[in-house]
Order: C-alpha cells, then structure tokens, then sequence
C-alpha cells in the first residue's frame, strides 16, 4: 500500500514536469529558470531510485517513475542550458 501513494506522489510532481518543458523549448531564454533547483531535483530522484534498488521489497514499477520524472527534469535542464546559449548569443549580437 505505501507504494500506491508514493506512485502518486510521483504522478502528481511528474505531470508538472511536461508542461515546463514545452514552455522551456519555447520560451527560448534561461531567464526565470534556476539551474541549482533542477540539479537538486534530479538529485532527488536519483536517490529515490537508489533507495528502490537497496530497498529489501524492491518495488520496479515504483522505481519507473523516478526514472521517468529524472528524464523529464534532465531534459528541461539541458533545454535550460540550450536557452542559456542563446541568451549569450543574443547579447553578443546585440553589443
């Protein structure tokens, strides 16, 4: 039973993590994003598979929501570094 509620514990921080993606591609600026915080994120869910895998019940299918929410984070926080670049292109060709 403590699964159930920590898989939707994980549905409820993961159905975030989409939608700031697309507006991460979109916006196309790092402005406003704190790469310290998803760095802390993706922490977080490595620890959280970790503790699956040393775990004596071991749960897979929990497990396989700490990795889909770390891809999520991970692909915003290269998006993050993408956008970064083109704030840095931007004020050069601006200069």
């Amino acid at each position: 039973m403590p699964e159930v509620f920590e898989i939707i514990m994980l549905l409820c921080f993961g159905s975030s993590w989409p939608f700031n993606v697309v507006k991460s591609y979109r916006a196309r600026t790092a402005t406003g994003k704190s790469p310290v915080f998803l760095v802390l994120v993706m922490i977080g869910y490595i620890c959280g598979v970790i503790s699956k895998l040393t775990a004596p019940s071991y749960k897979w299918y929990v497990m396989f929501f700490y990795i889909l929410n770390f891809v999520m984070v991970f692909i915003d926080f290269m998006l993050y570094l993408r956008n970064r670049r083109l704030d840095k292109e931007r004020a050069q060709q601006a200069a």
